[in-house]
């Protein structure tokens, strides 16, 4: 998924890999971000905590406006997108839970930048690194995905149950999972 978001002139990526293999993940993304351009961020999340491609769009969202508003937490545009996709407050959580690890098999990434191709082209980087071509199919959830995602972001069942009603209950998730994160922005 790639869009363009006018109101900060920003063009966003999200989408995910499947069967990675990063042995030294703090090394990996060193050397990703060493050869990204200017005015470019990437985060990469463990795709096992991601629920949909909206879940990260709308961390993006929400950590562009902190930045625009000056209510940002982190330094870093990337970080703050972490902050946000976790519905945490504190890095050191907001890693734990969302993003990826040693053994993370199935990675998600989100590039924002200020150009079209130079997003595209991270991508493309980040295919080319972890030897694998893009599947937004790690993003869309299963019945065991919305088990892990419900239980990391303390969605109850009751709560799941009421939502669904009105939307169905992958939309459901979804939806409560992006509140959350709208709920962080309104803890600060």
């Amino acid at each position: 998924m790639l869009k363009h978001i006018e109101e900060f002139s920003k063009h966003v990526a999200v989408t995910g890999f499947k069967n990675v293999k990063i042995k030294d993940t703090e090394d990996f993304l060193k050397k990703i971000c060493r050869e990204k351009k200017p005015n470019t961020e990437i985060q990469l999340f463990d795709a096992q905590h991601v629920a949909t491609w909206q879940h990260l769009y709308f961390a993006a969202l929400n950590a562009l406006t902190a930045f625009k508003n000056k209510t940002n937490i982190s330094k870093s545009l990337a970080m703050e997108t972490m902050l946000y996709a976790s519905a945490q407050h504190q890095i050191r959580k907001a890693t734990e839970l969302v993003g990826i690890k040693h053994d993370s098999s199935n990675v998600a990434v989100l590039v924002i930048g200020d150009k079209r191709e130079i997003v595209e082209a991270i991508v493309s980087l980040v295919s080319k690194r972890v030897g694998s071509l893009p599947s937004d199919a790690v993003l869309e959830l299963s019945p065991e995905k919305s088990r892990i995602i419900k239980k990391a972001f303390e969605i109850s069942d009751t709560e799941s149950r009421d939502t669904s009603k009105k939307d169905g209950s992958e939309e459901a998730l979804v939806d409560l999972v992006i509140e959350r994160m709208a709920l962080l922005a309104t803890q600060r």
